[in-house]
Order: C-alpha cells, then sequence, then structure tokens
C-alpha cells in the first residue's frame, strides 16, 4: 500500500484535475448555447433556399444552365474534413478523420485523392499519410459567413477549372450535446433532388428563372458550407461539455476512492502506532 504522503499527492492531483475539467465544461456549455442558437437558426433557410433552387432548376428546360451541375468522370477527388482547432472533445475528431481515411481508402480508391482541411486537427494527423493541399484552420479565429463564402468561391474555381471532378465535405451534424452525427455531404457537382419536386407553384420571377438560377447557386453553395462548419462548431462544444462532464465525474469517483484508501492507511497506521506504544509500555512493566 502507497504511503499516506503518496496518496495526499494523489488525491491533490485529482482535485486540480478535477477543477480544471469542471471549469472547461462550463465554458463549453455557455458557448454551446450561442453556436446551438446559430445554427437552429440557419437551418430552415439553408433547407428552403435549396428548395426554391432545386424548385427552380426542375422548372427550367434541360441544364440548369450552372456549370456547377457538370458531371464528369470521378478521376480526382477532393475531400474537405471539417474538424475544430483542439481537442478534449472525445471521438469528436477522430470520427471525422476515421470517415475522411475511409473514403480516401476505399470508396475512391484508385482514384487521384486530395484533402482539404478545416481545423487543426485534420491538418496535423492526416497529412501524415494523406494529401492535404490546404488547411483553413484560422476560419474558427472569426467565423463569419463572409469568411467562409471565401473558401466556398475556392472550392467553385477548383471545381468549374477541372482541377476535381467531385467535392466532398465531411463533418459532424450538431442533434444534441451528446450526440453528433458524422455526414458525408456532396458539395460539387450539385446534387439533383431525390424524387419529384412540385413545379406547379405560380409565381412571378424577376428578373427569369435561369439567371436567378445562376444567382442563386453560388449562394446557396455557400450557405451549404456555412451550414457545415456551423454544425461541426456546434457539435465540437457539445462533444467538449460531455467529455469534460464525464471527466469530472471520473476524476469524482478517483478522488473518493483515494480518500477512502487514504482514511483506511491512516487508520491502520494508527493503530500500528498503538500497538507499538502497548507493546513497549508492556515491556517496561516486565
Amino acid at each position: 500500500m502507497a504511503n499516506l504522503k503518496e496518496i495526499r499527492n494523489r488525491i491533490s492531483s485529482v482535485s486540480s484535475t478535477m477543477q480544471i475539467t469542471s471549469a472547461m465544461k462550463m465554458v463549453s456549455a455557455a458557448k454551446l448555447k450561442k453556436a446551438q442558437d446559430a445554427i437552429t437558426a440557419m437551418r430552415p433557410y439553408s433547407d428552403k433556399l435549396t428548395e426554391l433552387l432545386q424548385s427552380l432548376s426542375a422548372s427550367l428546360e434541360g441544364d440548369a444552365g450552372s456549370q456547377f451541375a457538370e458531371k464528369r468522370e470521378v478521376n480526382k477527388v477532393l475531400l474537405v474534413a471539417i474538424t475544430s482547432n483542439r481537442g478534449l472533445c472525445g471521438a469528436f475528431n477522430t470520427n471525422i478523420i476515421k470517415q475522411t481515411a475511409l473514403l480516401a481508402g476505399q470508396a475512391y480508391a484508385g482514384k487521384h485523392v486530395d484533402i482539404m482541411a478545416i481545423g487543426k486537427k485534420a491538418n496535423d494527423i492526416l497529412k501524415k499519410k494523406h494529401s492535404v493541399v490546404k488547411n483553413h484552420s484560422a476560419i474558427y479565429e472569426e467565423l463569419t459567413f463572409d469568411n467562409v463564402a471565401l473558401i466556398a468561391e475556392e472550392l467553385m474555381e477548383m471545381f468549374t477549372s477541372g482541377a476535381y471532378d467531385k467535392i466532398e465535405i465531411v463533418y459532424n451534424s450538431f442533434k444534441n450535446a451528446a450526440t453528433q452525427i458524422v455526414i458525408t455531404e456532396q458539395f460539387l457537382p450539385i446534387k439533383p433532388m431525390d424524387g419529384e419536386v412540385n413545379t406547379n407553384t405560380d409565381y412571378v420571377y424577376e428578373p427569369a428563372k435561369l439567371e436567378i438560377v445562376q444567382q442563386l447557386i453560388p449562394k446557396s453553395l455557400k450557405t451549404q458550407l456555412y451550414k457545415g462548419i456551423r454544425d461541426s462548431f456546434a457539435s465540437e462544444h457539445g462533444a467538449r461539455m460531455t467529455a469534460m462532464h464525464k471527466a469530472t465525474d471520473n476524476a469524482t469517483d478517483l478522488r473518493d476512492q483515494l480518500k477512502l484508501t487514504y482514511n483506511k492507511a491512516r487508520q491502520a497506521a494508527i493503530t500500528n502506532e498503538i500497538l507499538e506504544i502497548v507493546g513497549g509500555a508492556e515491556a517496561l512493566a516486565n
């Protein structure tokens, strides 16, 4: 059994760790509320924009007139892996990195696959075994639509120039603080809507439908990427809050066990001292 000083040191160390994890949990909880409100408010707009775009595209004869809808033989693929810049958030980053590596190694085996990292964790780990051509970790320093739009424009230019035949984004979709769902979403070319689209709505279009579609597509793509990063941002704080909550509970249990061990060791030491005193007193009496 460890001596009393060692146990006291361990109790002190665990207590300090528990205070840190508890503070991190509260910080993440505060950030989660703001991030959750942002993605919850954005989803209806993003969904309606996509619905409107698909409805307009379906009502046009032939191709929607967009170079972003061009389908090609897939030889060059770009995967956009969205993670965080920091750890201590459970399997949040690991799940994205595993899914990205799985896509690169299996789903697109034999293809030329590059990776764009949005988040320091994706860049640091994936670049060891894969080709990471871009790293946009600084986006989290000021996460605004305008800053994300610049990345979306870069992706659109990569596709239209023929640098890549297909672009997909991999991110964690926020469900609740304890649950994040890994999503692989096709970014380019634009994926046609599943099922039938109602094109019988009576709208007056100004300007023409085709012009509206051509203007909406870049906006829709920027919104899609922004929603993915916002989803990931909210998921990160939810995952970190949950991880720190579990870490705090584990530290509390460990501290209680150490205190019990300390009390037992102290009681044993006191008993030994009493026995030594009694034995010494008997020896003197004899």
